[in-house]
């Protein structure tokens, strides 16, 4: 029936990253981001974590309708065009700008349409679906809502968003857009969760750039900002404040580069040709007249920062009396990365400030009192927290509950909660499978539990790898004294000997039993291997017994 919309969010529920969720009428949908998340600890060897967006294969999506361009809302879009069948990929200019950059690196240019929106303009039609976009103020140009309109009734979709009141680019929040939509009606807020738990207003952008100008000027080593490679005005405040006290400005990381480059030409960021050098001619000049912009404020590994703490980095190295400031907060489980990156950079000379010391980052979220202010200009039916753990969707659920919200119309819904909008009302009524997908290497989904599961047995009890040869037609006694390669075990030759002798003693027993199955003697010798090891060490390494025959 075409009065029930259906949304399904695949990720951003219960966790910090990979935005999408699907909005479906009959059999007509469209998609809101398509993000990604980053591998924690626990995901061992992994590179990137996708929502499982298996639902969508075999069911044609009519639009992709991107808020921003961060990769937790846009980085999963290349792995979603290749499995899904999209007609178009709808966002503002910046966003489609990094976008097509992405997909061009994946080889998808021309899978899609690209169709920019600006904000405020003329409603997109969608088949049974009504789209406009409202101008929300973050930590990256050109960010929106997305109003969903359909005979089901009006979902306002906020994405990420703040008020901040005097952002970079003049470009704030559009209050009085979010005012006459409360006027006209919403029926289902979709609503940004992340900062719900924190009370008070998030700082304006330009704070951070007031902190430049405290911090810099004093400065007499070379001064290095890492930072989002997509906090655009953050890395423009910082350059700008470093060229007036006379330093040259070098961009290192090549997701920091590339955006730089989009932003320049398209006139979203405004810096001269002539203060931008190569980060070879940075280390040249003297330390004093130095900036650099880099990557690695999450201690990602191969980040710019991580590599340069480790002074790994091919061009740029840090000195006694060079001063790093970390412009971000790390995304949770990123804590310990980072606090390593400061101690190899403390260790190094050179200090450190972040924003538990410094006033250099502010958050690109609303916290409660702007929920609020949201809640009572839009003043919507039925609330549905999204984009934040358990924790931060259940804080939005009471500013909305005590905004007036009726206790049944504040959906706590999780990742594959099937929600349904009538024009009677919204409620949860089914669920689908909405797990995760793993991205190692150049294979996408095919690295399950289990292996992440052997994965983690590795990194903990290590690895035994025990040769045996035997001469199966035999008696027993052509058995070859088994060789042991332990990984992970230390160096107690006492047990390895031990090991030794114990699979020889298997092996001979079993051939001289008749036994001449390969696959069965492999299991006596993982069995009594295993056994040996927990009585002497109490630790499950992963044993692979290896039976040769002659």
């Amino acid at each position: 029936m075409t009065d029930s919309l259906r949304i399904i969010p695949l990720g951003g529920l219960g966790e910090v990253g990979k935005n999408m969720t699907v909005f479906e009428v009959g059999d007509e949908r469209i998609v809101v981001d398509a993000g990604l998340a980053f591998p924690r600890d626990e995901h061992f060897g992994v590179d990137l974590v996708l929502p499982d967006f298996s639902y969508l294969v075999g069911r044609p999506v009519r639009a992709i309708v991107l808020t921003h361009a961060h990769e937790d809302h846009v980085g999963g879009l290349p792995y979603v065009l290749r499995e899904v069948d999209v007609n178009e990929v709808i966002g503002t200019r910046l966003t489609l700008a990094l976008v097509k950059s992405k997909l061009d690196e994946h080889g998808l240019a021309a899978v899609t349409a690209l169709t920019e929106a600006e904000p405020g303009s003329a409603p997109i039609e969608l088949g049974p679906f009504r789209i406009e976009l409202i101008r929300m103020a973050h930590s990256i140009p050109d960010a929106t809502a997305v109003v969903i309109e359909t005979a089901a009734g009006r979902v306002l979709h906020t994405g990420d968003w703040k008020l901040d009141h005097t952002p970079v680019d003049g470009l704030k929040t559009d209050v009085g857009a979010l005012a006459a939509l409360g006027n006209r009606g919403v029926d289902l807020l979709l609503g940004d969760s992340t900062n719900a738990e924190r009370p008070g207003m998030t700082g304006s952008e330009r704070l951070v750039g007031e902190a430049f100008r405290q911090l810099i000027p004093l400065r007499t080593g070379r001064i290095i900002v890492a930072s989002f490679a997509s906090n655009i005005h953050r890395v423009q405040q910082a350059a700008e404040v470093a060229i007036a006290n006379g330093r040259k400005v070098a961009v290192v990381g090549r997701s920091m580069r590339k955006n730089m480059n989009i932003s320049r030409s398209l006139g979203y960021v405004d810096l001269p040709d002539d203060v931008i050098v190569s980060p070879k001619e940075a280390m040249d000049l003297p330390p004093g007249e130095v900036l650099i912009l880099c990557t690695g404020s999450q201690g990602e590994p191969m980040s710019a920062l991580t590599r340069i703490a480790y002074g790994d980095h091919q061009n740029v190295v840090v000195e006694r009396g060079d001063t790093v400031i970390i412009s971000a907060k790390p995304v949770p489980g990123n804590e310990l990365r980072v606090h390593d990156s400061i101690n190899h950079l403390a260790r190094l000379g050179a200090e450190v400030l972040h924003q538990e010391i410094a006033p250099v980052h502010v958050s690109g979220h609303a916290c409660s009192e702007e929920l609020r202010t949201l809640l009572s200009l839009v003043r919507p039916r039925a609330v549905m927290p999204i984009h934040g753990e358990y924790r931060m969707l259940a804080a939005h659920a009471r500013l909305a509950s005590d905004a007036g919200v009726p206790a049944e119309s504040i959906l706590l819904a999780e990742n594959g909660s099937v929600v349904e909008l009538t024009p009677r009302a919204a409620r949860i009524v089914d669920h689908v499978e909405a797990g995760v997908t793993f991205v190692d290497g150049l294979g996408v989904g095919d690295v399950e539990d289990v292996a992440l599961r052997d994965r983690r047995r590795l990194s903990e009890d290590g690895v035994l790898i025990v040769v045996t040869t035997v001469a199966l037609d035999g008696d027993g006694s052509d058995v070859a004294p088994p060789e042991l390669i332990a990984r992970g075990l230390g160096e107690d030759e006492e047990l390895i000997d031990d090991l030794r002798a114990e699979a020889e003693r298997i092996a001979r027993e079993l051939a001289g039993n008749g036994v001449t199955e390969i696959k069965l003697i492999q299991e006596h010798i993982h069995d009594g291997i295993g056994q040996a090891v927990y009585q002497r060490t109490r630790r499950r390494p992963m044993i692979l017994p290896v039976v040769i025959e002659v």
